[in-house]
Parts: structure tokens; C-alpha cells; sequence
């Protein structure tokens, strides 16, 4: 999977969790929690649901580093070239 196919995922499942959101204008750097207006369940539901979709493990300690999509994917990227 590259990056764009990633992305796409990604931003998939962030709008199952807030459909409010126009993912044509997503600012990869922006803090998910301030900028769409995500609670700290919003978080944790798109996690585990990127979790469960993926297979990759994210432990609770690496949760405050995955602010925005960007980190996000440099998150999630290596782990799954590596699975």
C-alpha cells in the first residue's frame, strides 16, 4: 500500500468517526483534535479502528504522538512495509 492508498484509508475511516468533514480540504499537519473538532473518544475510535482495519498495533503510550493525519501516516507506513 503507498502513501496516497494510505491516505485515502485513513481519511476513510476518519469520516466514518466525524462526517462532517470535507476530506478534499484535510490540512495533513493540522491537529486532528483542535482543527475537526475530535474528542479524545473520536481519537480512540479512529485508532482502533485503524487497528482492526490494518493489523497494525498502535500501544497507548504512541497515542499523544498521532495528533494529525500526517503523523499518522508516518506513523502507520513503516509499520505496515515492515508487516
Amino acid at each position: 500500500m503507498n502513501r496516497d492508498q494510505l491516505r485515502a484509508l485513513v481519511l476513510e475511516e476518519l469520516t466514518t468517526i466525524a462526517p462532517d468533514i470535507d476530506t478534499a480540504h484535510v490540512d495533513d499537519r493540522a491537529r486532528l483534535r483542535d482543527e475537526y473538532d475530535l474528542d479524545s473518544m473520536d481519537a480512540l475510535n479512529l485508532l482502533t479502528a485503524l487497528h482492526q482495519r490494518l493489523g497494525v498495533s498502535i500501544p497507548e503510550s504512541d497515542y499523544a504522538g498521532l495528533h494529525s493525519l500526517q503523523a499518522l501516516l508516518d506513523y502507520l507506513e513503516p509499520r505496515l512495509a515492515s508487516g
